[in-house]
């Protein structure tokens, strides 16, 4: 099973993949970098994994950064506006209690 999750673009030649698939018979989320160039298309080996027993930690460990956290101040002392448009642009999803011990056995 594979499920792209989102891209994000790295560059003219690569981005950021992210997905939900099986790798040696174990479920997990994959974040890699995927680049399409003239001598290779395809995954690299850089990226990470993050084991399905894992997920609601790392999910827990990136919903505590504060978007402000993420900001970068411009050198004219202002904040940049690129985190505050792509607030606008992302409509939050209902946040579900989940109970660990009701979660599938992958």
């Amino acid at each position: 099973m594979e499920k792209d999750i989102g891209r994000i673009p790295k560059n003219d030649q690569s981005e950021i993949v992210i997905r939900v698939d099986d790798f040696g018979g174990n479920r997990g989320l994959t974040i890699r970098e995927f680049v399409k160039s003239e001598n290779y298309t395809g995954f690299t080996k850089a990226g990470v994994r993050i084991k399905s027993e894992d997920f609601l930690k790392f999910k827990e460990m990136i919903n505590s950064i504060d978007v402000e956290e993420m900001k970068d101040p411009a050198s004219d002392g202002t904040e940049q506006e690129t985190l505050d448009s792509l607030e606008e642009d992302v409509a939050p999803k209902e946040e579900q209690d989940v109970n660990p011990d009701e979660m599938p056995d992958y």
